[in-house]
């Protein structure tokens, strides 16, 4: 097995935003000529986040950002952290700090409508992105 790895840098312009770096993937993905095995996406901030979700329409993703504004709004009452950014926390936690994606046949298997976005809930800020591939041929 072989292991590539590769750190980017993703800046937001938001205080929340989902930026797509489905491209990024894939261009390490085939830079590498890994025909298959897995790319492993780590967010290495505490208020940001990776996910998986519809690329095709720009209204999926401003859907998430308002339903996580509602749901946990950036001065609601009885939080403790005194930095001011506890809903960014709780979404990065409830969000997640990675995904794992197959790569097969030299393609990263998703769906057709998915595309891979990191998740800024505290910026605008610059930020780093860490990928691993496990290539298995």
């Amino acid at each position: 097995m072989q292991v590539f790895k590769k750190t980017i840098s993703v800046s937001s312009s938001r205080h929340c935003e989902m930026i797509d770096i489905s491209q990024e993937v894939k261009r390490f993905v085939s830079a590498h000529n890994v025909k298959d095995g897995h790319v492993h996406i780590f967010c290495p901030h505490t208020t940001a986040a990776i996910t998986i979700n519809e690329n095709a329409d720009p209204d999926v993703q401003d859907d998430i950002l308002l339903t996580l504004r509602r749901v946990f709004p950036k001065n609601a009452d009885g939080y403790k952290h005194c930095e001011g950014n506890s809903d960014s926390h709780v979404k990065s936690s409830l969000v997640g700090a990675s995904e794992s994606i197959l790569i097969s046949d030299g393609e990263l298997v998703l769906g057709v409508w998915q595309g891979i976005y990191f998740c800024e809930f505290d910026g605008p800020r610059s930020r780093k992105v860490i990928m691993h591939i496990h290539a298995i041929s």
